[in-house]
């Protein structure tokens, strides 16, 4: 175990290189969200997939990690955060390896929850390692950097995506993470000091098992809900095992005495605050994204590679605004609240545009709806993240980073399952009369259905769908940041910074 050499200042001269590695092994997760998003057209059509089992195949691997992220938490700050995000960065290449190799869209969803598993342990510490290597004055600029490079990775994704699927088979969006992970796995071994607290919790393994199984039975319940019917006997089962899971997953917090889910956290207000804003911004985007490739693709008729290229300006402008510190500085002149409100209002109102603007088949508004969203995000992210971070004790980072990570899955996985479940019903609804309603699984399975002489119409019905959806989202959006913006602001400034640097011990550094 390498020892930390600790300038005069308190602060380690290595910690922007360790940010560098953390950061490229956090890009691995986020190319393969963003590349994944550009391939569902390619998914439906090659592997037959209807538009349940695309949602199941973005939902297996957000659900993985929403309920093991926390507890993957936990085990990381107690037995060691380096030892974590290299297991991580082995489960997740070898997923990827497995999910390019899969023959059907069973097999793809079964690789992509195993991915889940190595990415869930892959979030729950990069965020950790940060705010432990960085002290108060730098830790905004850390913070503020990790985040930049996160959203480069949203903007590469959807390119590289597109210049794969141009000329290779649907699997290389995930074979390509192979080689990544790789490189990250050899930089984090060489580069990156270990760090924990020995006397950490005891992973709550219980915990995990009945927030996952209750969590599962609520999507499943929302993905199937307009194929089987919403007062179909398994769609009511799935609900309703899924409420009682979480409900005794509740109880079973309550009572041990080293939960998966400290509940106290929630009663500071800024802790809440950032929560509640975090999960609704994840419903809206991670289900407005997931909308928004395919509106692209089979209704503006870009091909892959065209998609990825025109998704790109929402990540870069993101880039932009954090790497030069535009952001930072916008957002350190802002108290937190009104940050987080500024930036999700924008973020709200490039999904709208998105919504509006598409559906008229114009690019140029959904252009401005692409820089909008990367504004609002540039403002909003680095401060809800600090809102989260300061308001845990440090010795807990990988705990609050694990459960941030967690909450933000569970909104993506809802998003992605509640608004294709709205596309779904109102695909289904606005079908001419003679298509079936079971012909809206899939675009291209309505238009087959139908015939050549009414492709029009199916169409036209899948972009109002689409719409609709996507207002939703951004409604979603909207009330995320009044919501975190109202509760931090009730909440009593923080009085100390989420952590200190740290040496390989996990024992706090002075800073000077």
């Amino acid at each position: 175990m390498s020892e930390a050499v600790v300038e005069t200042t308190g602060r380690r001269p290595d910690r922007w290189v360790i940010l560098a590695v953390i950061c490229l092994a956090q890009m691995v997760v986020i190319l393969d969200n963003t590349i994944l998003n550009v391939a569902v057209p390619s998914l439906t059509r090659e592997l037959g997939a209807s538009t349940a089992q695309t949602q199941w195949v973005i939902g297996a691997y957000s659900l993985a990690q929403a309920g093991l992220l926390i507890a993957a938490g936990g085990l990381a700050d107690r037995y060691g955060r380096k030892k974590v995000q290299l297991l991580g960065l082995a489960l997740f290449g070898v997923g990827s390896l497995g999910a390019s190799m899969a023959g059907s869209a069973g097999q793809l969803i079964a690789a992509r929850a195993g991915m889940g598993v190595g990415g869930s342990l892959l979030l729950a510490t990069s965020l950790a390692i940060v705010v432990r290597t960085f002290d108060a004055e730098e830790q905004p600029k850390a913070i503020a950097a990790w985040t930049a490079v996160a959203s480069l990775g949203v903007a590469l994704g959807p390119v590289i995506g597109g210049l794969l699927l141009a000329h290779f088979w649907w699997g290389s969006v995930f074979l390509v993470n192979v080689p990544v992970a790789a490189l990250a796995l050899l930089a984090v071994a060489k580069l990156v000091p270990e760090s924990k607290d020995p006397r950490g919790d005891y992973p709550d393994l219980v915990g995990a098992a009945l927030s996952t199984a209750g969590l599962i039975g609520v999507v499943y319940a929302v993905i199937q809900g307009p194929g089987y019917g919403w007062t179909a006997g398994r769609t009511l089962a799935a609900a309703g095992l899924g409420v009682l899971f979480l409900l005794v997953f509740v109880l079973w917090e309550r009572r041990i005495e080293h939960p998966l889910l400290d509940l106290s956290f929630f009663r500071n207000a800024r802790f809440r605050g950032a929560m509640s804003g975090g999960v609704l911004v994840a419903f809206g985007m991670g289900g407005s994204l997931y909308l928004l490739t395919q509106h692209l693709q089979f209704v503006m008729g870009y091909g892959p590679q065209e998609a990825g290229l025109r998704i790109a300006p929402m990540a870069l402008t993101v880039v932009a605004l954090n790497l030069t510190g535009t952001g930072m500085r916008v957002t350190m002149k802002l108290t937190p609240p009104l940050a987080i409100a500024t930036g999700l209002t924008l973020l709200a109102g490039g999904l709208a545009a998105i919504a509006v603007f598409g559906h008229a088949g114009s690019y140029a508004g959904t252009l401005l709806g692409l820089i909008l969203i990367g504004a609002g995000a540039a403002c909003a992210q680095p401060a809800m993240a600090g809102a989260v971070m300061s308001s845990i004790p440090p010795e807990k980072a990988g705990l609050g980073s694990g459960l941030m990570g967690t909450l933000s899955e569970m909104g993506n996985s809802f998003g992605v399952a509640v608004l294709g479940a709205v596309l779904t019903a109102g695909f289904a609804g606005g079908l001419p009369a003679d298509v079936p309603h079971a012909a809206a699984r899939s675009l291209p399975g309505a238009e087959a259905a139908a015939g050549p002489g009414k492709a029009g119409k199916v169409l036209g019905a899948f972009s109002d769908a689409l719409t609709t959806s996507q207002l939703i989202g951004a409604v979603a959006v909207l009330l995320g940041g009044f919501l975190a913006a109202w509760l931090i602001s009730r909440a009593a400034p923080a009085s100390a910074p989420a952590a200190a640097p740290s040496n390989p011990e996990g024992e706090p550094v002075a800073a000077g």
